[in-house]
């Protein structure tokens, strides 16, 4: 392996790396105090809080196609990370980003569920992957501005569901210069097959809270392949809730149950409840009875269906909850 000198060095002493990551970092503070992103990044926050995005001027106006805000965005920041790396080698630029061989991305603002992104995509890279045979839906809101670049996109409807699955309508959709585009993505959605040379665009995205499904299906014939909580709350509490149960936390049983007789996902609930009938039957008998007492709860029908099924498999759980009547 061939290491060069300045690297071989920041073993003995890295204070130039330490140096340089200061030095970034005061460039990235003072881009966020400019005034110009110091409007768009309360605008963000306030998006993320569920503000249309026309009431948000400083924000929308990224996403005007009149408007050269966005190229200007993109153009300050960048002129700014790439002069002070001249000088800095070694920094690292302290935004959030990903990259594979295919496509870039570079997190400019986050507030709360909220995001605004730098993104490129490789035109080359991009001929060299296959297809994709599925295409997934969830609940996320996206704006996004083609700074530079053309090419053409797939698009996705989610049509009417049918058994196993659902209809889906594919289109093709040519993607330009300027073109700004927005999709709900809990009913459609697009990915790039085609790129001339490169492409950059800006996106804005806002993820639900909580309470949506992502659901995934087979692109040939419509069928569901996968589905999993579309906000990483959920998620969360999902996998919390799975780890408790195979740790055998039976303490942790009353906090499951209250987790699965509280309002928000369904989907979350339902999982959450499943844990805690297997982490402690009692407990979780207890809950089921009490949701399935709920005229209004959307886990009202499944949860007195599951009670009714416990019951004739094991008559004993009635001693657990007697019914109120």
């Amino acid at each position: 392996m061939l290491i060069r000198p300045e690297l071989r060095a920041l073993r003995s002493d890295d204070a130039p790396q330490r140096r340089a990551q200061a030095r970034l970092g005061e460039v990235l503070e003072s881009w966020r105090a400019s005034p110009v992103v110091a409007a768009i990044d309360a605008d963000l926050h306030r998006f993320g809080q569920r503000a249309e995005l026309e009431d948000l001027p400083a924000l929308s106006a990224l996403f005007d196609p009149h408007d050269s805000a966005a190229e200007q965005l993109a153009t300050d920041i960048a002129a700014r990370m790439l002069g002070e790396l001249q000088h800095n080698a070694f920094g690292q630029v302290l935004f959030r980003h990903s990259s594979d061989a295919v496509q870039a991305s570079l997190m400019l603002l986050r507030r709360g569920t909220a995001t605004l992104a730098l993104q490129v995509v490789d035109g080359a890279a991009l001929e060299r992957r296959e297809p994709p045979i599925s295409a997934a839906f969830t609940a996320t809101e996206t704006v996004e501005r083609i700074l530079r670049g053309s090419g053409e996109a797939e698009h996705v409807q989610l049509g009417a569901p049918r058994p196993g699955g659902a209809e889906l309508i594919r289109s093709r959709r040519p993607v330009i210069a300027g073109a700004v585009a927005r999709r709900d993505g809990a009913s459609e959605t697009q990915w790039l097959c085609r790129v001339e040379g490169s492409l950059v665009s800006l996106k804005l995205q806002r993820r639900p809270v909580s309470g949506a499904v992502m659901r995934e299906y087979v692109l040939a014939d419509g069928s569901l392949a996968h589905q999993a909580a579309g906000s990483s709350r959920d998620s969360r509490l999902e996998l919390v809730a799975s780890l408790l149960s195979r740790m055998e936390r039976r303490d942790a049983a009353p906090l499951l149950a209250a987790m699965a007789e509280e309002q928000g996902s369904t989907a979350m609930r339902w999982q959450v409840l499943r844990e805690c009938l297997a982490l402690d039957s009692g407990e979780g008998f207890r809950a089921l009875s009490l949701i399935a007492r709920r005229a209004d709860d959307p886990l009202a029908a499944p949860a007195g269906a599951l009670r009714a099924q416990l019951l004739e498999q094991y008559p004993v759980l009635a001693g657990v909850d007697p019914c109120p009547a």
